[in-house]
């Protein structure tokens, strides 16, 4: 089972919290568990919304809205994917997860599963399946390193 696990972060405060060298290390130090335990597939840190943009879907037109979103309270700050045998055991990895008390701030982090193709059933065709994983195939080759 795949997982996507989303470490949130506080929307107005984001440009006022910067990770501390300690914080840094600690994180370096947990990622290595998550590779030696061969569960870690991918993980980034995500740069302020300031750096980002939204794009809006409504009514049938399309808006972009240029970060910051400041009137959100809590948004994706990084991320991990996951091969995990179970939720219960990517939670009992997100509990070991290091946290840095001395923001004050409340901290968050969601745990979704990723949808696998047996999860759509007979709606996900075998014509679908085959066009899925050729795309699959080409996103391999137009990136083998990643």
């Amino acid at each position: 089972m795949r997982v996507m696990v989303m470490i949130e972060g506080a929307g107005a405060d984001e440009d006022k919290i910067a990770p501390t060298e300690e914080m840094l290390a600690a994180m370096g130090a947990y990622n290595e568990e998550l590779v030696n335990a061969g569960i870690m597939l991918d993980g980034q840190g995500l740069k302020p919304t300031s750096a980002g943009a939204r794009v809006v879907f409504e009514g049938g037109t399309t808006s972009v809205v240029d970060g910051p979103f400041t009137e959100s309270k809590e948004i994706v700050a990084g991320y991990w994917i996951w091969e995990v045998r179970s939720l219960e055991e990517a939670i009992e990895w997100v509990k070991k997860c290091p946290a840095d008390p001395g923001t004050g701030l409340r901290q968050l982090i969601e745990v979704r599963p990723i949808f696998e193709s047996e999860d759509f059933g007979d709606e996900f065709t075998p014509e679908l399946r085959e066009k899925e994983e050729a795309l699959a195939a080409r996103i391999r080759e137009q990136h083998p390193n990643g």
